[in-house]
């Protein structure tokens, strides 16, 4: 039986956030503000806290349910005093697979390759984190020059970042490809926004906002397996509680 399922006031809230930040983005970019005052050492500083970012991001790809543990903090697990009949997931195993249980409804999280099994978001992320770093590595501390290209790579960005933030939506290779789109769509908004602004306030804001985008993203993505658990009509599920 279909069941409709409603966003929660928390992810309601941060998706106005996100929406008001990234309108503010389409605002810098089109009357980008005048500053004095260029310090030498901003793009030092903000390429090394953007990489520190990708870094941390591409090592929670390799322990992602260390990574929900800590940001589940606090949280009651449901699993906790579970009897040993609810030891069995979907009546074949309780082992996760790709991070995912080992049930068709998690399909469109997952892809295969020559029997293996892969999380979709996450290589999409690992990928995207790697080439944000020699990005990143090119302009913040090379000599990459985007001036005349600086206000469409934040339209870019911007798109990349909405699309990876419904990366729900999508299936397979396609989820795989939106993650990865979503970790270089922050990278083209922080340059395109530095080129524009030369400022370290407006640098560190973006920054926030690109830690705010993860953390929605992370909120979204737990939702949408609340939703699929909340559909599963099989007794016993130790993933379900």
């Amino acid at each position: 039986m279909f069941q409709q399922h409603y966003i929660r006031s928390d992810i309601k809230y941060q998706l106005l956030v996100l929406i008001a930040g990234l309108l503010l983005l389409v605002a810098l970019t089109v009357f980008p503000p005048t500053v004095t005052g260029d310090l030498s050492w901003r793009k030092p500083v903000i390429g090394s806290i953007f990489s520190s970012i990708c870094v941390l991001g591409i090592l929670a790809v390799f322990s992602p349910n260390q990574c929900l543990r800590i940001f589940n903090i606090g949280k009651k697990k449901k699993t906790v005093g579970l009897d040993s009949a609810k030891l069995v997931s979907h009546g074949t195993s309780n082992v996760l697979q790709g991070h995912h249980p080992t049930c068709g409804n998690y399909d469109a999280h997952i892809f295969r390759i020559r029997g293996k099994i892969f999380c979709a978001a996450c290589v999409g992320l690992l990928i995207g984190g790697l080439l944000a770093l020699a990005g990143a590595a090119v302009y913040f501390f090379g000599d990459w020059r985007v001036a005349e290209h600086s206000s469409l790579m934040v339209l870019l960005g911007i798109v990349g970042v909405s699309f990876g933030l419904f990366q729900f939506k999508f299936k397979n290779f396609i989820r795989l490809s939106v993650n990865t789109i979503f970790v270089l769509g922050t990278l083209l908004i922080l340059i395109g926004i530095d080129e524009l602004v030369h400022s370290l306030i407006f640098d560190l804001f973006v920054v926030s906002l690109i830690i705010f985008w993860l953390f929605t993203r992370i909120s979204l993505s737990q939702w949408d397996h609340e939703r699929i658990c909340s559909d599963c009509e099989i007794e016993n599920c130790r993933i379900r509680g």
